[in-house]
């Protein structure tokens, strides 16, 4: 009677015959050690187009759910936290948020000026407070740049599967330090994300999938000023 190989379902994913390559069929960078993995999907997340970022944060003692599209000269999206959610675009250094009247008038604000804001784009003053607590979140380099880190030594976790694709997982200080699933197919884009220290969750999908990034109609705009209402 023929061997039969059996295949089995472990903590760190799928594993074959005894001789089989488990990298037959994908990119290679499950071959190579982790912090070169590290450095290659940094790099080509870098260098793409675009991507769309979705997940949720943990920042200044708040956490925010993203839907965020991002290239290098912008993004666009929606930020939740604290109970409401917002729009953000940026094209070039021009940042526009967009919400209902409940964002513009909590903890007392004006409720005049909140009705007047409410569902239309309100160009953010670089000079204030809000342009830089969320002009990051529309910025792909600090973004990504920032999320993708890992803390401590970084090894691999074995081979895994996001959204139908193989990947191989890199982990930080023995996986306190955050984890990051890598593609095995096509170019190695990061896919999930892990964040250190109860950070958040993020996966990345749709790299250099081109989108539409516009300034929105000026009868939609309102300048707000030199300063918008505490938010």
């Amino acid at each position: 009677m023929g061997a039969v190989c059996a295949l089995a379902v472990t903590g760190a994913g799928l594993t074959g015959c005894s001789g089989e390559d488990p990298d037959a069929g994908t990119n290679g960078v499950g071959k190579l050690p982790a912090d070169k993995i590290h450095a290659k999907t940094r790099a080509v997340a870098e260098s793409a187009r675009a991507v769309r970022l979705h997940g949720t944060v943990a920042a200044g003692g708040s956490t925010y759910t993203l839907d965020m599209r991002l290239k290098p000269d912008g993004g666009t999206g929606s930020v939740a936290a604290e109970g409401t959610t917002f729009g953000l675009l940026r094209v070039g250094e021009h940042l526009f948020l967009k919400a209902d009247a409940g964002f513009w008038s909590h903890d007392g604000g004006d409720a005049a000026a909140a009705e007047k804001l409410a569902g239309k784009y309100v160009k953010v003053p670089q000079s204030d407070p809000v342009y830089k607590k969320f002009s990051g979140f529309t910025d792909k380099d600090d973004l990504l740049g920032g999320v993708l880190s890992l803390h401590g030594e970084v090894e691999t976790d074995g081979r895994h599967e996001q959204a139908g694709v193989r990947t191989v997982r890199i982990t930080g200080g023995e996986g306190s330090g955050g984890s990051l699933d890598v593609s095995l197919e096509g170019t190695p884009y990061p896919l999930r994300l892990v964040r250190a220290g109860s950070g958040g969750t993020l996966s990345f999908s749709d790299w250099n999938k081109d989108f539409a990034l516009r300034e929105p109609a000026k009868d939609d705009t309102l300048d707000y000023g030199k300063q918008l209402p505490t938010s």
